[in-house]
């Protein structure tokens, strides 16, 4: 049995740009992350909240579709409008729509003379491990997560809505991971932070800096992958649908198969209200939510642990020399 470490614990670099203080989402400033973890008698599920300041006046949004073998509710008027006007929300797959109630109870809460909301939730099938019929998360479980977010380091691996997911043949979880941006003089764009959060639970043959790893296999009942990327660089929300999409790609990079059956989605966001970005000042926003989302992506996994659930069904952590010794001489 292994301690969960960071992936950077091990000695692994992801790409060239420097991380945020905390290596995390919440190094976008104004970002917030509330985690429900519900184990035992079977449950290993939950949830995590993405809460933005200013998520109230709507703030630019994007979202990409991998492939739509998923439920993500509020994506059309989210395409249509391209903004978000709740916190975003991840949880189990058949849970989805009790979150999204419970989001709801929540905001109407907060304001009393609304009467049309478009929650986002998204999420990925933790059948595996938890008896996903129950459908156990409450509106308790749902405000919770919302009430306690904070901009600390969010746990990462078998908590919130990673609780019961795998991902490449292992036990993985939640994983973030953040990159700072810093223009040298005479380069275009501006400072700023792109951060990731990610709910890791699909298929393939785990990949750590193009070095293949392979893993026992798990007949896990769905795979898919939540992504939520937060920016406070002044983005519209064509260029955050841009970003989104490479959020996607780098899930090859862990190397994911991008299976028939897996849903896989990314939500873009930005704090910033007045967009002002050109396109051709992009390669660096790009680099970095590539760079953060591969991180986050092996931090979903070797901050979990082995996890034994639903009718005795096991996924075990990855062996962290596995890593090592893949990378061991480069």
């Amino acid at each position: 049995m292994h301690s969960p470490r960071r992936v950077r614990e091990l000695g692994v670099v992801v790409g060239t740009l420097p991380t945020g203080p905390l290596n995390a989402i919440t190094d976008v400033p104004g970002v917030l992350v509330g985690q429900t973890t519900i184990t035992g008698d079977g449950l290993n599920t939950g949830v995590t909240a993405i809460v933005p300041d200013g998520w109230a006046d709507a703030l630019p949004a994007a979202v990409a579709v991998g492939n739509g073998y998923g439920k993500l509710v509020g994506t059309t008027q989210l395409d249509e409008l391209g903004v978000i006007e709740t916190p975003i929300l991840l949880t189990g797959t058949l849970s989805t729509f009790r979150v999204a109630d419970a989001l709801i109870t929540w905001l109407l809460d907060r304001d009393p003379r609304a009467t049309s909301l478009n929650p986002i939730v998204g999420e990925t099938n933790d059948g595996y491990l938890s008896d996903i019929r129950r459908r156990p998360v409450t509106s308790a479980d749902v405000h919770t997560a919302l009430d306690t977010a904070s901009s600390a380091l969010p746990a990462e691996g078998c908590v919130g809505a990673g609780t019961g997911t795998t991902a490449l043949g292992f036990k993985a979880g939640i994983g973030t991971a953040s990159r700072s941006l810093r223009p040298a003089p005479g380069v275009g764009g501006v400072p700023g932070a792109v951060g990731v959060l990610v709910q890791a639970n699909f298929s393939g043959l785990l990949t750590v800096l193009g070095r293949p790893i392979p893993a026992p296999r798990i007949d896990a009942d769905g795979n898919s992958c939540m992504i939520v990327v937060a920016t406070d660089l002044p983005l519209d929300s064509r260029q955050l649908g841009r970003l989104a999409r490479r959020a996607i790609f780098a899930m090859g990079r862990v190397g994911s198969d991008y299976a028939p059956g897996s849903g896989d989605y990314a939500i873009a966001f930005t704090t910033a209200r007045a967009a002002s970005y050109a396109d051709r000042d992009l390669r660096a926003p790009f680099q970095a939510v590539t760079e953060a989302t591969e991180e986050a992506l092996l931090n979903s996994l070797t901050m979990a642990t082995t996890t034994t659930g639903f009718r005795g069904r096991t996924a075990r952590a990855l062996p962290h020399h596995l890593i090592t010794d893949a990378l061991a001489g480069h």
